[in-house]
């Protein structure tokens, strides 16, 4: 047992690593570890049934917590585009899908089960990718996240509806016991207790377990707490199950009840580990079913499919975000970034193929379609990048009136930092250009007569529109490091003569921002830092101007310090990696290093000789690097 458990894990950890680096994300990484371990390399182990049992766990206990994570507030924000938006597509997709199945010669039931499997996108694909690329907060990223939850949310009834249309000679359920319990009572006592039973959910969710959490907490028994936090998904899974409903929707149900809970985030923290390897092992069971023999004797049927399924979806997808106002750019995220097939795909396909509804070859292909299209979401969101290049040069050539003028400023990013920076712009008399992904940010900048443009700022095409071959300040002010590196290199090679100023978010990135060509780089923190520094020593006692004397040395000397440490910088190795960068921060800076140790002798000297106000020249002393770009 102990060597089965040895290919597993090494399975896993090799597939899901090489997945992430290459894109793909860790559910393709599980499913491949899958296919090593059962259709190529034969390793099976005794009891296979029973982990593939276990190993249903960590769909329930996503769905718990995906019930912890509905946020009243965040529901009510996005009502238009999650009941709107997200309603129809499902419905949508789903009657489409189920049309065209039946057309295909598949029964109704099968048609509607693919429709239920082509209408949900991969959650967690999709999220990372927009958080990578720092979309999540576009209006393309925003109507994503309404839809994919309306897709979760949709698993549930999606879930309870497959034994219905299964009907009661497709087999037996994925068991976990099935309906033994109320086999033998009335069709009346049989709902009763089933709707008992829910309640029963509901009320030891919000009544029972938080007193028993209370309890729990008060003493200090952390790994109680733990098992405890099991026990309730244990606990919800063996009740429904025992009466005949879907333990996933008890789990999801329990996980509602406790979202307002204040032991949500340690529910969370405890049970997020146990969800991680059963939801692995449960993808991995799932590419363990995998014939290579039926794939290459179907990979035109797989290939079709998979198309067909893309091409649907981006039917569907598209004119909706146009109708709910979704356009351009956000638009073709929208819809290509959706277009794929999701995990929950999974779990319908084994929960159809344990009730009959699907024979073992026709859920072997539709697992193949499933993962192929999910692999093929990198290339998806690429896409939509170049469909919004394209049609932004067209947009350029129709709307040549709609260019800044020359000599312009060009802030890119106007968020909780950029904002400020283009309020003092606009107190002072300039109007900067703005570029933002946000549509209702441009809309409201352009109120106030400040020209704007809805897109991504590292879009060289964009930057270009916006006057950058002219422009004579460029204010990079968005909170994406690599981006704002990639704009910075590009404003420098494209405009040798333009300043540039550029956010900073933190000491390794100041250096990068400065190899790329910025003039003067702020880190976001420091000086809030700082002053908070300084309310902490006057809080402590210390004399007003005692403290700032103090905090001008201290800027003075981290300045410093960076400065000098920009040569020992390695662009191949890690900073705690890098012993002469290390070995560094021992001889930069010393008096300000032996103050922050209690050795404060050579730092008192130095605020012993006085503090004078800044002069004009260093007013950008925690930042600016000069004609060297290290003054």
């Amino acid at each position: 047992m102990a060597f089965y458990a040895l290919c597993y894990l090494a399975a896993a950890v090799l597939a899901v690593i090489v997945s992430q680096r290459i894109g793909l994300g860790s559910v393709v990484g599980y499913i491949a570890a899958g296919v090593l371990i059962g259709p190529v390399f034969q390793i099976s182990v005794a009891g296979s049934g029973y982990l593939e049992q276990f190993s249903e766990f960590g769909i329930i206990m996503m769905l718990f917590l995906i019930g912890l994570e509905i946020d009243p507030q965040m529901v009510w924000r996005l009502r238009d585009k999650l009941l709107g938006l997200g309603g129809l597509q499902v419905a949508v997709t789903i009657a489409v899908v189920t049309a065209a199945g039946v057309g295909l010669g598949f029964s109704w039931q099968q048609g509607i089960l693919f429709g239920f499997i082509a209408a949900l996108s991969s959650t967690a694909i999709v999220l990372q990718t927009l958080e990578e690329k720092g979309l999540l907060r576009s209006d393309g990223g925003q109507a994503s996240f309404a839809v994919l939850l309306f897709q979760d949310l949709a698993v549930i009834p999606m879930l309870a509806c497959i034994p219905l249309i299964a009907g009661s000679g497709h087999g037996t359920s994925s068991g976990h016991g099935g309906a033994t319990l109320l086999a033998d009572l009335p069709g009346w006592a049989s709902a009763i207790l089933t709707l008992a039973a829910v309640g029963v959910v509901v009320a030891a969710a919000h009544f029972l377990s938080r007193p028993v959490f209370r309890t729990i907490a008060l003493l200090g028994l952390r790994e109680v707490f733990t098992a405890a936090a099991l026990l309730v998904v244990v606990g919800i899974t063996v009740l429904m199950s025992a009466v005949g409903l879907s333990p996933a929707l008890g789990a999801f149900l329990g996980g509602v009840v406790l979202a307002n809970s204040e032991f949500k985030h340690e529910l969370q923290n405890d049970i997020e580990p146990f969800k991680g390897l059963l939801l692995g092992l449960f993808f991995m069971t799932i590419g363990a079913k995998i014939d290579p023999e039926i794939l290459l004797a179907n990979w035109l049927t797989v290939a079709a499919a998979t198309f067909g399924l893309i091409a649907i979806k981006a039917i569907v997808l598209l004119p909706l975000a146009w109708f709910f106002r979704v356009r351009g750019p956000a638009g073709w995220l929208f819809t290509l970034g959706l277009a794929q097939a999701g995990e929950f795909g999974f779990v319908l396909l084994s929960i159809s193929g344990d009730r009959g509804l699907l024979s073992p070859q026709m859920v072997s292909i539709s697992v193949l379609v499933i993962t192929f299209s999910m692999v093929l979401t990198p290339l998806l969101f690429a896409s939509s990048e170049k469909i919004v290049v394209v049609l932004g040069r067209r947009e350029r050539h129709h709307e040549n009136s709609d260019q800044p003028d020359q000599g312009t400023i060009i802030l890119a990013g106007v968020g909780r930092f950029g904002q400020i920076v283009n309020r003092m712009l606009l107190a002072n008399g300039y109007k900067p250009v703005v570029l933002d992904y946000r549509a209702d940010v441009v809309e409201n900048v352009r109120k106030f007569g400040v020209k704007s443009f809805f897109g991504d700022a590292g879009r060289p095409d964009l930057l270009e529109s916006a006057g950058l071959a002219h422009a004579a300040l460029l204010i990079v002010a968005i909170d994406d490091p690599d981006r704002a590196t990639e704009i910075v290199a590009h404003a420098r090679r494209s405009n040798p003569g333009i300043q540039i100023i550029v956010r900073a978010y933190d000491r390794l990135h100041h250096y990068k921002l400065v190899d790329a060509g910025a003039d003067h780089v702020v880190r976001e923190l420091f000086d809030g830092s700082v002053q908070v520094g300084g309310m902490a020593l006057q809080s402590l006692g210390m004399h007003p101007y005692e403290v700032e004397k103090r905090k001008a040395v201290f800027v003075e000397q981290d300045t410093a310090g960076l400065a000098r440490m920009a040569t020992l910088v390695n662009a191949d190795m890690p900073a705690a990696s890098n012993p002469d960068f290390i070995a560094g921060f021992s001889d930069i800076g010393k008096v300000i290093e032996n103050a922050m140790m209690g050795y404060r002798s050579g730092y008192d000297e130095m605020v012993a000789r006085g503090w004078n106000a800044p002069d004009a020249g260093s007013i950008h002393v925690q930042g600016s690097v000069g004609p060297n770009r290290f003054s």
